[in-house]
């Protein structure tokens, strides 16, 4: 996505402050795309291995809600998420249901019904500091891990990108489950190269197994 657009143009706080059209105009087809989406198998096996008691959290830059609508319970969502919106003028927080139908059929900004301001979606844009409890549970469990699974992650954003290390500096084992290569792979434990939708329903399977 980002070799297409220039993130700091369209999904930065700053740029949002000076000209919401532009952000708006550039997530219409994003979130369309993420309200009508499905989990996928990798979704629903994460769930099943957190309901099995061995996957204790997920740590997720996505904010599309599907690790929740598969099942899982413990979802840590860096980046934000699309339920909510803020007015970025009173901090009025709403539910984005009605107001993104109504910004997906019409394409117009949405506005705070009590004073007017432009709405947000509490998604973390560039420029933003992320949220802190979520980061600080983050961080709880990756200093309790003894095992994480790294999936369909380049590793090349920040902070999520250093709990890896974090993991390994405690003796901890890593696999890492991508499409392509990361930073970390010469340090994991388990590299494997490929769909996650393919490979997590057989790693929960064989789990369930014993």
């Amino acid at each position: 996505m980002w070799e297409r657009y220039d993130p700091m143009e369209v999904a930065s706080i700053q740029s949002f402050r000076r000209n919401p059209q532009v952000f708006y105009n550039w997530i219409r087809p994003l979130a369309t795309s993420l309200l009508t989406a499905h989990p996928n198998p990798g979704h629903l096996a994460l769930a099943k291995l957190e309901r099995q008691g061995l996957l204790k959290a997920i740590i997720t830059q996505n904010i599309d809600n599907l690790h929740q609508q598969a099942g899982s319970q413990e979802v840590l969502e860096l980046h934000g998420h699309l339920r909510e919106a803020t007015c970025i003028n009173c901090y009025r927080v709403v539910p984005t249901q009605d107001i993104l139908d109504a910004f997906l059929a019409s394409g117009e900004i949405p506005h705070c019904t009590r004073c007017g301001g432009v709405m947000k979606p509490n998604v973390i844009l560039f420029g933003e500091q992320l949220p802190i409890r979520v980061v600080n549970a983050a961080l709880m469990h990756t200093r309790k891990a003894d095992l994480m699974l790294v999936i369909g992650s380049s590793l090349e954003v920040a902070p999520a990108s250093h709990l890896p290390l974090m993991v390994l500096e405690r003796n901890g084992r890593l696999i890492v489950i991508n499409m392509t290569p990361t930073y970390i792979d010469d340090m994991a434990d388990l590299v494997i190269h490929a769909d996650l939708a393919e490979v997590l329903p057989r790693i929960a399977q064989a789990c369930s197994r014993g």
